[in-house]
């Protein structure tokens, strides 16, 4: 399987902080696409890069039958213990293995960036019944916050030229360098997709300073660094930190979020 390297390596390195220190996703969102969709019970859910299972845990509580898909065998062995009910098979989004016309819905939560998107769309398409949907979530930061803006700074500056930009925030534009709208453009003009439809919902995590610092210690470009790399990264993290009111202490902070949710139907 084909994986660009900072995800195969770095989530492999670090499945347990990954899990530990990024936030779950609203109830409200996953009550709207249940609705739209719908999602219940006699339904299929393709879960496309499924990592640790955040949002597969949600999916189950739908009732739908849910299909995990997950090409790093450290991401897919923690969804598998956390999910016993869901079955969990090693894949990407352009290749899942899984038999053509299964699925009502297929979602991908923080991960469609990662994919070829013009093979993950045919992948999609072959995956999908007549009226199903392809859904894209994405938890994005609330840069309005110094702090958090900061700490999105960092993590930009460090990215290899290589790595997969994450969406634009909702009311940022690609000048800002805060993301990429290039998702959005690989429906123009290709047939058999309805409207994009979708809902922003604010996400609120409750967390700890630490686990703020481990937040950007496990995403990939961080995890795949040698130690001596890493250890820098983290001191700057956390002298950035000491500097804002908000987050000087070591105890309780929260992390605002808002979680993006797009859906487009196929025809």
């Amino acid at each position: 399987m084909r994986v660009h390297h900072a995800a195969g390596v770095g989530y492999q390195r670090d499945s347990g902080g990954y899990e530990r220190s990024r936030p779950s996703y609203p109830l409200a969102a996953l009550a709207a696409l249940a609705d739209a969709l719908p999602l219940e019970a006699g339904r299929t859910v393709v879960d496309l890069g499924a990592g640790t299972g955040k949002f597969t845990r949600l999916l189950a509580l739908t009732g739908a039958e849910v299909l995990a898909v997950e090409p790093v065998t450290a991401m897919r062995e923690r969804l598998a213990e956390l999910l016993p009910q869901v079955a969990v098979v090693p894949g990407t989004a352009e290749d899942t293995g899984l038999p053509g016309g299964c699925a009502d819905a297929v979602v991908a939560a923080q991960s469609w960036h990662w994919f070829d998107q013009e093979a993950a769309l045919a992948e999609v398409e072959r995956l999908l019944r007549p009226g199903g949907a392809l859904v894209l979530v994405w938890n994005t930061y609330d840069t309005s916050v110094p702090w958090v803006r900061d700490f999105q700074d960092i993590y930009f500056r460090l990215a290899p030229g290589d790595l997969p930009s994450p969406p634009l925030p909702a009311g940022h534009d690609e000048d800002e360098g805060a993301g990429s709208d290039a998702w959005r453009r690989a429906f123009d003009g290709r047939p058999g997709w309805g409207t994009i439809e979708e809902l922003h919902v604010a996400n609120p995590h409750s967390t700890t300073v630490g686990d703020v610092v481990a937040r950007m210690m496990s995403s990939s470009h961080i995890a795949v660094m040698d130690p001596a790399d890493q250890a820098r990264v983290r001191a700057e993290v956390e002298a950035m930190l000491r500097s804002h009111d908000a987050t000087r202490e070591s105890g309780a902070v929260e992390m605002p979020y808002t979680t993006d949710v797009y859906w487009v139907r196929r025809g």
